[in-house]
């Protein structure tokens, strides 16, 4: 648990110290990140995060932006593949008497507060930006292929399976074996 709130103090931005104006953090995020919050829907993550920080003397203005890959296995094939995402939030910090982060874009600091995590709103993001139906474009192309492929094979022998149209010939050769 230490160890987790450790690593997790790395994504601390201490904006008290700050000039107002505009300040660039960069983060790159692997697997370890989304250990810190037990996830384990990935493969490997390989994710280059910005927050974009505008520093007002009221608020503060937040600009996420995650590019990047994550890799998961297709829905489709079961394989693993490198997927690439890219994600954007936008956040609004402003101060009062206490916490509260009932709103998505706003979150409100109690006055006197030096630090922000932005560890929650990076993981938030990165997961949202990866899609439900997780396709390798291979697979899908495969998918095509398959469907084509079924579509012009020819029926005839799908009916000559069907017992009740075989050769005469050979259902007197059938009872020769049943003797």
């Amino acid at each position: 648990m230490k160890d987790k709130k450790r690593d997790l103090k790395a994504y601390d931005i201490h904006f008290a110290g700050l000039k107002d104006g505009e300040h660039l953090f960069e983060y790159q995020i692997d697997n370890h990140f989304f250990e810190l919050f037990d996830y384990h829907e990935f493969n490997q993550v390989n994710q280059r995060v910005s927050v974009h920080l505008k520093k007002k003397s009221t608020l503060l203005e937040l600009h996420f932006l995650s590019q990047g890959t994550v890799n998961v296995n297709c829905d489709i094939t079961d394989e693993p593949f490198d997927l690439p995402t890219e994600g954007a939030l936008d956040l609004v910090v402003k101060f009062g008497d206490s916490y509260n982060d009932d709103n998505d874009e706003l979150l409100i600091l109690p006055q006197g507060e030096h630090t922000l995590s932005v560890a929650q709103y990076i993981y938030e993001m990165i997961v949202l930006s990866v899609p439900a139906k997780r396709i390798n474009s291979q697979a899908e192309n495969l998918a095509e292929v398959l469907d084509t492929i079924d579509a012009f094979s020819p029926k005839e022998l799908e009916e000559a399976a069907d017992d009740s149209q075989t050769d005469p010939r050979w259902d007197e050769l059938k009872k020769l074996l049943n003797k």
